[in-house]
């Protein structure tokens, strides 16, 4: 059965760096495009980025732009987040999911209704 765990999460001082990995397993990951979002207490569901199948086209959040870094590894079927210059308002539970909408990749993979299949989540603290 399809799972999908994120890990990577933790708490980072203001200016740090984290990385974050989603595992997939179950599924064939070369073919779908996969997102990272997070959610913050009291707040809505946040899209954070989305990469394509192959890798080759990404998208982010203005909040994220020139910060974090989305990739892949079709071999290992991870998925990764690399976040760099982490500010506190970048705390949150951070989620990935897999899409299977086929629309060339703009900022609507930020909106959570394109994905189906979701992981449970990884805590990111950021303290100031």
């Amino acid at each position: 059965q399809l799972q999908l765990v994120e890990s990577g999460g933790g708490l980072v001082q203001a200016g740090g760096s984290l990385r974050l990995s989603c595992a997939i397993s179950g599924f064939t990951l070369d073919n779908y495009r996969i997102g990272w979002f997070r959610q913050a207490p009291g707040k809505e569901r946040e899209g954070v980025s989305c990469i394509s199948s192959s890798g080759d086209s990404t998208i982010y959040a203005d909040s994220v732009k020139g910060r974090f870094t989305i990739s892949r590894d079709n071999a290992e079927n991870t998925v990764y987040l690399q976040m760099n210059s982490l500010k506190p308002e970048d705390t949150a539970v951070y989620y990935c999911a897999v899409s299977t909408r086929t629309f060339y990749i703009s900022s609507l993979y930020l909106s959570s209704h394109m994905y189906t299949y979701w992981g449970q989540g990884t805590q990111v603290t950021v303290s100031s």
